[in-house]
């Protein structure tokens, strides 16, 4: 039990001001995120420090295409969501109870693990992924401003269901975002999520200007994937960046939704309509050749090759195209940027 933060007394309850859900919470209850409970009349974190996974990943894996292409990156998650999707596709972590969590660490438990990894060069960061991060926000904020501070990198993988003023608070510490967008439209995130879409813009929105941003939509047969909802949604994100990294993802059937998997003709369509408005559209959760490849939007020269998890610097200078000298928008380590100081 850790003191939450962003909360206040309402009467005789406490109202969680973390999310936008704003939980109105009794002695003893708990949030629909499962993991922020009150007890004695305060509001209290149940999984800081609760591990429920901890491996090495690609960072291609979370997925983040344009933030250290090809480097691995320490991954972390616990326990817990604060969205209700049918569809889930980690459900055993988001509705898991924190007491069933093998592993406990503190933030400098990380930072030492880090530094026995060789050091920034070698592991440059965290990733708070697998769950929602953002309800373990007292552990992740902790932990984010130490390694910030000994320059690592801070990675969220999120549904950007948050509330302005903590997101401002812990932006400062973060580097890069893959913010999931469920859909775009109101509807699917009532009925399919149990939340609102509008919150979700907003963090999106705000997070651009503070961190590189990646968005991954999962497209889910009949329910999110039509043509005209996924244009509106393409040229929204085009107004902000068109150098945004987009990422399209095959739907399989899991925890409570039956829908048949996305055909591969839906993925495909959708990104030649999202290349109207986007530079880099990326397909996943198929092997299709091409569909994770990075190419230069300008001369047509393969960048970075990528099969599985696989991943080839192909024909980068640097952040420059090695063909035409376009920039490429791309968060490379420094021992890559050399060649951006020349030109």
């Amino acid at each position: 039990m850790y003191k939450a933060r962003f909360y206040h007394k309402k009467g005789d309850k406490i109202e969680c001001l973390l999310c936008p859900r704003a939980c109105r919470l009794a002695e003893g209850q708990t949030g629909t995120c499962g993991v922020r409970e009150v007890k004695e009349g305060e509001l209290y974190s149940t999984n800081y420090g609760c591990l429920a996974a901890v491996n090495q990943d690609p960072i291609e894996k979370k997925p983040l295409y344009h933030f250290y292409p090809g480097h691995s990156i320490l991954s972390l998650g616990t326990f817990g969501c604060n969205l209700l999707c049918s569809f889930c596709q980690n459900w055993t972590l988001a509705r898991g109870n924190p007491e069933q969590a093998p592993k406990k660490m503190s933030p400098e438990d990380v930072l030492r693990m880090l530094e026995k990894g060789g050091g920034p060069d070698s592991l440059p960061g965290v990733a708070y992924t697998y769950n929602e991060p953002l309800i373990w926000y007292e552990f992740v904020y902790d932990t984010a401003r130490l390694i910030h501070e000994h320059g690592y990198k801070n990675v969220l993988v999120t549904n950007g269901y948050i509330n302005r003023e903590p997101l401002e608070e812990i932006l400062p510490f973060i580097d890069a975002m893959n913010i999931d967008v469920k859909a775009f439209n109101d509807n699917f995130y009532g009925e399919y999520c149990r939340g609102e879409r509008g919150p979700v813009i907003e963090t999106v929105e705000k997070a651009v200007e503070a961190c590189h941003v990646e968005i991954t939509c999962l497209l889910i047969p009949d329910l999110n994937d039509d043509p005209g909802e996924q244009e509106t949604f393409a040229r929204w994100l085009g107004g902000l960046n068109p150098d945004l990294v987009l990422h399209y993802s095959r739907y399989f059937p899991q925890y409570k939704l039956d829908q048949p998997p996305t055909p591969v003709e839906v993925l495909e369509h959708s990104r030649e309509i999202a290349r109207k408005y986007l530079r880099y559209v990326f397909l996943g959760n198929i092997d299709l050749p091409g569909a994770s490849d990075t190419i230069c939007p300008h001369c047509g020269n393969l960048l970075i090759a990528r099969r599985g998890y696989r991943v080839r610097l192909a024909g980068l200078d640097g952040y420059y195209c090695n063909n035409c000298r376009n920039r490429i928008n791309l968060v490379l380590p420094a021992k890559q940027q050399k060649n951006d100081r020349q030109n």
